[in-house]
């Protein structure tokens, strides 16, 4: 090989060798700068474009809405229709705005009404009577009772409307069980029966279970009846001798 084709060898590579550096060692393009974008600022920023004057705009908008809602109610803005029911016509209060389709209750008018049928004159309502309890009249307590068979001092203070512990207080008693025909019993002056005095209702009819029963037996099953009224009312002796089966009258 030549001298001259050496050279040109050597030219080619340098130039071969240069243009692949160049390659190696060029640098991207840059990034584009990146440009803010202003915002406005300020207490109230509208999101519409700026107008010359923003109240008009929103006055402007007003009359439109209210020309809107006028056309949907079938009258004129700020003048309620009259609501006609069956055999009615309510008119509106002013300054009260009517609701197509709602019903405006007029103020004063109750809704649940009750008529009511006043009582005819001179005439006094009638209240069915149950059995009630025979009254002691004043000054019928004795001073003093004595206890006959089928009696006890429980059915002594229902017959006089006394207060049982009174009664036993007086008669010296500690308890309401010791008891006995013929004891004496101290009837209390004053006092009352703390419930109930009638056991069983009456008038009524008694059917006699045991023989053995007496009329103050039975007056006592009764609570407020005397064993006299009791023998009057059946025209018996009030210490006559009962049978089982026996009717008796009860006043």
């Amino acid at each position: 090989m030549s001298n001259k084709q050496r050279g040109l060898l050597v030219v080619f590579i340098f130039i071969v060798s240069t243009m692949l550096i160049s390659a190696c060692t060029q640098s991207l393009s840059a990034a584009p700068v990146a440009t803010p974008t202003l915002l406005p600022t300020g207490l109230f920023v509208s999101p519409f474009p700026s107008v010359e004057n923003p109240m008009a705009m929103i006055e402007e908008f007003a009359k439109q809405t209210a020309a809107a809602q006028t056309s949907v109610a079938g009258g004129t803005a700020g003048t309620p229709q009259a609501i006609t029911t069956v055999g009615t016509v309510i008119t509106p209060q002013a300054g009260v705005t009517s609701t197509p389709g709602v019903s405006t209750p007029v103020p004063g008018t109750p809704t649940n009404a009750v008529p009511t049928t006043p009582a005819a004159a001179g005439l006094t309502p009638v209240v069915p009577s149950g059995p009630t309890t025979t009254p002691v009249p004043a000054g019928v307590r004795p001073a003093s009772y004595t206890l006959q068979n089928g009696e006890f001092p429980y059915c002594i203070a229902r017959r006089f409307n006394v207060d049982p512990d009174a009664l036993l207080s007086a008669s010296g008693l500690t308890s309401p069980d010791l008891y006995y025909p013929g004891l004496t019993l101290t009837i209390p002056q004053s006092g009352a029966f703390p419930g109930a005095r009638m056991l069983a209702s009456h008038p009524a009819t008694y059917t006699v279970v045991l023989s053995d029963e007496t009329i103050y037996s039975i007056a006592c099953k009764f609570g407020d009846v005397d064993p006299a009224s009791i023998a009057s009312a059946n025209s018996i002796s009030i210490s006559a001798s009962l049978t089982a089966g026996q009717a008796l009258k009860i006043p």
